[in-house]
């Protein structure tokens, strides 16, 4: 897999620990190490990559702006049940998808050179208006409105 403007191959390894919660015990993954892609090839590292989208540039910029953006590692499931990372993305739309559908998401602090890459990418292609879809059912500004009416219709 080869660096490109939109692709950032990374190496990820994870690390398990065992959690003790009064008489119950479980096994509690997260991300050890995400190297680039092309750094000497670390035991036990999946290879995956990075890809930023064009209709995804108002998440990554979401996601920039926040005091410590991160990384979400996706991954699938072997037949023991041990995580397997699939992908990296810097959308935490597609990291929320991901979770509401089960599959296993780990955060990892963006490290700063891929922060860069995606400032870069995002100035490239230009701001994406950052757009909230409200859904059609709810009437926030309707229950409001009624709200107020009705406490100024009050003796």
């Amino acid at each position: 897999m080869q660096r490109t403007e939109n692709i950032w191959p990374l190496q990820v390894t994870l690390k398990s620990e065992q959690v003790t919660m009064g008489r119950w015990s479980e096994t509690r993954w997260s991300v050890d190490q995400l190297l680039p892609g092309d750094a000497e090839p670390v035991d036990g590292a999946t290879l995956v990559g990075l890809e930023l989208h064009l209709d995804e540039r108002a998440n990554y910029r979401l996601n920039l702006d926040l005091d410590n953006p991160l990384l979400f590692v996706v991954c699938d499931e072997d037949e023991s049940g041990t995580p397997v990372p699939m992908l990296v993305t810097a959308n935490q739309n597609i990291a929320a998808g991901c979770l509401e559908s089960d599959q296993p998401v780990f955060t990892y602090p963006l490290p700063k050179a891929v922060g860069c890459w995606i400032e870069a990418f995002i100035t490239r292609h230009g701001e994406q208006q950052i757009c909230a879809h409200r859904r059609k059912h709810i009437d926030v500004r309707g229950e409001m409105k009624q709200r107020k009416e009705q406490r100024h219709d009050r003796p």
